[in-house]
Formats: C-alpha cells, sequence, structure tokens
C-alpha cells in the first residue's frame, strides 16, 4: 500500500493546479468519467499556463506525477490541442496551445535554463555589460558564459557584434516579470524592479 500522506500530497498538488486549469481558457476537455484523470489533465493544463516552457521531467517531478501517467496526460491534451510542445536540443518542451509565437516559445526555453536566464536579466539590468562582467556577475567562467552567448546567438535570442545586444529585450522582459514566479528567487528580485529596464520612445 501506498503512503497515505504521500497520496494526500500529490492529490492537494494536482487539485491547486486543476484550479487553474479547470476555469482557463484551456479548459475544454469533455470527458470527466474519472475524476482523478480529469484533476491530473487540468493539473497539467493550470501548471503549464503558470510555468510554460517546462520540459517533461519538471512538468512530471513538479505534480508529483509517474512518468507514464504524465506521458499518458501530456499525449491525450496535445491530441485534444489543448497543449502544444516543441523540441528544445535534449528536451521537449510543453505550452499552452496557440499562446506563444516560435519565438516566444524559444525565448521561454532560453529562460527556463539558469545560466542563459542570468544572462539575460544582466544584459536587461546593463546592456553594455562585457563577457567578463556577465562571468563575475553569474559567479562562472568567461568560457561559459561565451558557450552560452553562442547557444543564445544561435537560438535568435542575442546577437554578438560589438559586445552582446539582446533581440527583442522588451519581450524577453515580459516574459520574465510576467513568469516570475516560476523560475527563482533572482528572477523575482528582477521583477519587483523591472520598471526601471522599460524604455519608453519619446
Amino acid at each position: 500500500m501506498g503512503d497515505p500522506e504521500v497520496d494526500e500530497g500529490k492529490r492537494a498538488t494536482l487539485r491547486r493546479f486543476a484550479a487553474v486549469g479547470a476555469v482557463g481558457p484551456l479548459a475544454r476537455l469533455a470527458d470527466r468519467d474519472e475524476e482523478d484523470e480529469s484533476d491530473a489533465r487540468d493539473a497539467i493544463t493550470g501548471y503549464l499556463a503558470a510555468t510554460p516552457g517546462a520540459h517533461f521531467s519538471k512538468v512530471r517531478d513538479d505534480l508529483g506525477l509517474g512518468t507514464g501517467e504524465t506521458q499518458h496526460h501530456l499525449r491525450r491534451l496535445e491530441n485534444d490541442a489543448v497543449v502544444e510542445s516543441d523540441r528544445d536540443g535534449d528536451y521537449r518542451r510543453y505550452f499552452p496551445a496557440r499562446e506563444f509565437d516560435s519565438f516566444e516559445k524559444v525565448a521561454l526555453g532560453v529562460l527556463r535554463r539558469e545560466t542563459p536566464r542570468g544572462m539575460v536579466i544582466a544584459l536587461l539590468r546593463d546592456p553594455d555589460a562585457s563577457a567578463s562582467d556577465l562571468a563575475t556577475d553569474l559567479g562562472v567562467s568567461r568560457p561559459t558564459v561565451s558557450k552560452h552567448a553562442a547557444d543564445l546567438e544561435g537560438a535568435g535570442v542575442l546577437s554578438r557584434g560589438e559586445g552582446y545586444a539582446l533581440v527583442r529585450p522588451e519581450l524577453l522582459l515580459t516574459l520574465l516579470v510576467r513568469y516570475a514566479n516560476s523560475f527563482d528567487v533572482a528572477t523575482l528580485q528582477f521583477a519587483r524592479e523591472a520598471d526601471r529596464y522599460i524604455s519608453v520612445d519619446g
């Protein structure tokens, strides 16, 4: 027999996210025959509304689901056009269907990675930051910064000419602020001060 405390903890997590999924615009599931299955699918829907770009393992682990269970529900949600996914290197990332364009999906995939996210935040704070500045700020080596900068350039999020320049910085800022709760404490801190980095034309 399973541990009832574990089961109750899992059920509470599912219902918390299911509440978001069930009332959101993505709640289009007609099959309500089995409560647990319905809760799990609504939970995944709600979770992805709050955490777009999460990869398979994160969805599974954060919701306390089994691997096969997660695969089953994600496949069902994709078939029902509630959720869609894109390949990102070794990961498959999941999004609410029809909510994000291709650049936004790539950007969210980038922001789900700790060091690239830190580089984006540092460059939003200081667009003139050098590779050395970024390395110092993030506590990583310059080769690490260079490697991630090349990846970001390949993803179309960064251009490298005379220094580093973010592509569509205000969109990156918007995604960081909108989904700050799904990242980390450093991102939450950045979100609280983000109005300093919004450029106003005119």
